[in-house]
């Protein structure tokens, strides 16, 4: 089988009578106009071409091929224009799930950038806790933080680490001061809850570390977590990514050792090319891993 630019490096000698103005119609080398001629008269078994001193003249089979040519060249041209035209004009709904505390926060002025940029794709956002299964058809792109991922057929990439750790506002350090150590979350106010996801595994670390006195108020939702913590009531766990991007926060604990949940951008592999799809998936993963560049700097802040 030949490559298609060998077809166009034939067609180009073809039409101008030689291989150094096909190189520069093409632009590429005069050697690698005429070593494409070669390869492809070598592909199909024939010659093309009377090398001349006044260059390059077609033969019989060359000339009972030209014609074919151009319709190969024609059909491309148009598969491409028409490839270009879904991307140019990628339309219709895309379905984005993703938890609540990232859609109310980090995804919000990412979505309105993104309109601006394509106004013919709608989101549905679909604010769960709950593990949508794409290859079902529950959604279309998913942004997920897990420690593993389940779901057959799944693509996408990675954007960030993800830990959770405690944090506290600047209002609530300044009147409290800030706690560095397990021993030092004794003397504080702690918030609870963020939902039976979050709560199946921040309750028993409250336990474990004699904690759950210190609790003063139970929220049921990680965004009435995020709401507590930025009113002053207290301390509690969030989601590195989003916390360390609010200049109201300040950490307090280092995150555990085996805090490994990581930040994924999702979709299933049927849907990879489909352009709305393509476009949605290119402009979140794009944003998202900058603002994970900026929250992994602002983590280091005091």
């Amino acid at each position: 089988m030949f490559d298609w630019n060998d077809l166009r490096s034939f067609l180009a000698v073809a039409r101008t009578g030689s291989t150094l103005a096909a190189g520069k119609s093409l632009r590429v080398s005069q050697t690698t106009a005429a070593r494409r001629v070669a390869a492809l008269e070598e592909a199909l078994e024939l010659t093309l071409f009377e090398r001349r001193q006044a260059g390059y003249l077609l033969t019989p089979a060359g000339e009972a091929l030209l014609a074919r040519a151009a319709e190969v060249e024609e059909a491309v041209g148009a598969f491409t224009d028409a490839a270009s035209a879904q991307v140019r004009d990628a339309s219709g709904t895309v379905r984005l799930t993703a938890e609540a505390i990232y859609a109310v926060t980090v995804l919000g002025p990412i979505l309105r950038d993104l309109h601006d940029a394509h106004p013919n794709i709608l989101i549905e956002i679909d604010t769960t806790s709950e593990v949508r299964d794409l290859a079902a058809g529950a959604a279309d792109v998913a942004l997920r933080s897990s420690k593993s991922l389940d779901g057959a057929g799944l693509v996408g990439r990675r954007i960030a680490a993800d830990p959770w750790r405690l944090y506290c506002s600047r209002e609530y350090a300044a009147a409290h001061g800030i706690a560095r150590s397990r021993k030092d979350l004794r003397k504080h106010s702690l918030i609870g809850g963020g939902g039976e996801s979050v709560w199946h595994y921040y309750q028993p670390w409250l336990k474990q570390n004699g904690l759950e006195d210190r609790i003063t108020m139970h929220h049921g939702t990680i965004p009435g977590l995020l709401a507590a913590v930025r009113s002053g009531v207290g301390i509690a766990a969030l989601p590195s990514f989003v916390a360390n991007q609010d200049p109201e926060l300040l950490p307090c604990l280092p995150p555990a050792a085996n805090n490994d949940r990581e930040l994924w951008l999702l979709t299933h592999e049927r849907l990879r090319h489909t352009p709305r799809i393509r476009v949605v998936m290119d402009f979140l993963a794009e944003r998202l891993t900058r603002l994970a560049r900026e929250a992994e700097q602002a983590g280091d802040r005091t």
